[in-house]
C-alpha cells in the first residue's frame, strides 16, 4: 500500500503515522525557530555595526538576512508550507507580496519622476535674483 504523505511545516500537527515515527514535538520546533531568529537577529546587528564587511555589500547582506528571517518565521511560526491543506495560506502571502511590491515600486516610480521634473536650486536661485 502507499501511504500519502503531505508537505508540512515543523510543528504542525502530528498524526498518528507522525507520532508512531517519533517525530519531532511542537516545543522543540518552535526552539529551533527562536534559536534560528536569534542568530539571524544577532548576525545582522553584528553586519550592520561591523567594518570587516565590504561597506557596499553591507545592504545586500542585510536584504539576504531579512528574506532568510521572514523563511524562518513563516516556516517554523506561521507553518506556511507547500501542501495542498496550505493553498489558501500560500495564495495569500503570495497576494500581500504582490500588493507591497506595487506600493514600493510604484512610489520608488512616483519619487523617481518628482525627483526629475523639479527645478533645480541653482536655477531657483537666479530666477529670484532676477526679480
Amino acid at each position: 500500500m502507499t501511504e500519502t504523505r503531505y508537505d508540512r511545516a515543523p510543528g504542525d500537527r502530528l498524526g498518528r503515522v507522525d507520532i508512531a515515527e517519533g517525530t519531532s514535538s511542537g516545543a522543540f520546533v518552535a526552539t529551533i525557530g527562536l534559536a534560528l531568529a536569534v542568530i539571524l537577529t544577532a548576525t545582522s546587528f553584528w553586519v550592520a555595526n561591523t567594518s570587516l564587511l565590504w561597506a557596499p555589500g553591507i545592504s545586500l547582506g542585510l536584504t539576504v538576512l531579512a528574506i532568510a528571517q521572514m523563511g524562518v518565521h513563516l516556516v517554523f511560526f506561521l507553518h506556511v508550507t507547500t501542501g495542498p491543506d496550505n493553498t489558501n495560506n500560500v495564495m495569500a502571502l503570495a497576494f500581500g507580496v504582490l500588493i507591497v511590491a506595487l506600493v514600493v515600486v510604484g512610489s520608488l516610480l512616483i519619487m523617481a519622476d518628482l525627483n526629475d521634473n523639479m527645478m533645480p536650486a541653482a536655477e531657483l536661485m537666479n530666477l529670484q535674483m532676477q526679480h
